[in-house]
């Protein structure tokens, strides 16, 4: 058992210091898990429960921007309503997608070799996009027009294939899209929260006989860990990207992708 807790730690540190970086979170879980044995059906329900401890950790850092749309919302204030609707926009092409395509996308979540190939050509665009895109200035969220709203949540449907990475998909397309990195960074965080909540939900439902009760305390650990990494992840992340760009974390993806797809097929 303390074995199993001690997995249960590390993949939920994992899970939070890369749910919000453009490397893929569940790409490292998938690699993680398989490097630390911790696999089988179980750790389905596990990878997955655990995700909502790095949502929380926006709705904390965030708090009193998601208070002030809420009190806008009730006075119908056109920020607040523009925000709303960005968001929701965002959300529907993935929740749509998901609920149709969750079966080859739960295949997927079982395939590290995918996980590896897809880091690497995910790092590979995220260069090209850099060094090709000149982004303009947007200021915000509610300065989105809504065709680039709902344009980043048909970009974020390819982030169920594991190792593409959601906020990597997200923040790339909102920079295609004419986003400044500040205002894609931030918009991927926002958009984070009703599309992780909603697939977890409806993934664990799916997956329900799976959540057996001696998980229960595993599923604690990696949440709480998930929850305090990302924490420090949110609060940094938007300051080093307006400073240094996400080249940096291209490089980490392709020499990851790399190593472990070198080490899965020598194995």
């Amino acid at each position: 058992m303390h074995n199993a807790m001690l997995q249960a730690f590390l993949l939920g540190l994992l899970e939070g210091l890369t749910e919000f970086l453009p490397v893929s979170s569940t790409g490292h879980l998938i690699l993680g898990a398989e490097l630390l044995g911790f696999t089988g059906e179980g750790s389905i329900a596990f990878k997955i429960a655990i995700q909502l401890g790095a949502i929380m950790a926006v709705l904390v850092v965030y708090r009193q921007r998601f208070i002030g749309v809420a009190a806008g919302l009730l006075q119908r204030d056109a920020g607040a309503i523009a925000f709303t609707r960005n968001i929701i926009l965002g959300f529907l092409p993935a929740m749509i997608v998901g609920v149709f395509a969750y079966s080859a996308i739960r295949a997927l979540i079982e395939s590290p070799v995918t996980v590896a190939v897809m880091l690497i050509l995910g790092g590979i665009a995220i260069l090209f996009i850099e060094r090709a895109v000149k982004p303009v200035a947007t200021g915000s969220v509610e300065a989105m027009p809504w065709k680039t709203a709902a344009g980043v949540g048909v970009v974020q449907c390819l982030a169920m294939v594991p190792g593409v990475s959601r906020s990597g998909a997200t923040i790339m397309g909102g920079l295609l899209m004419g986003l400044d990195r500040r205002t894609a960074a931030e918009f991927s965080f926002f958009l984070a929260v009703p599309t992780m909540l909603g697939a977890t939900v409806y993934a664990l439902y799916k997956e329900r006989d799976l959540l057996a009760a001696d998980q229960m305390t595993l599923i604690a650990i990696g949440f709480v860990t998930a929850f305090v990494s990302a924490l420090m992840v949110v609060r940094w992340l938007v300051g080093f990207v307006s400073r240094y760009g996400f080249a940096p974390f291209a490089w980490y993806r392709i020499g990851l992708g790399s190593v472990a797809l070198l080490w899965l097929l020598m194995r």
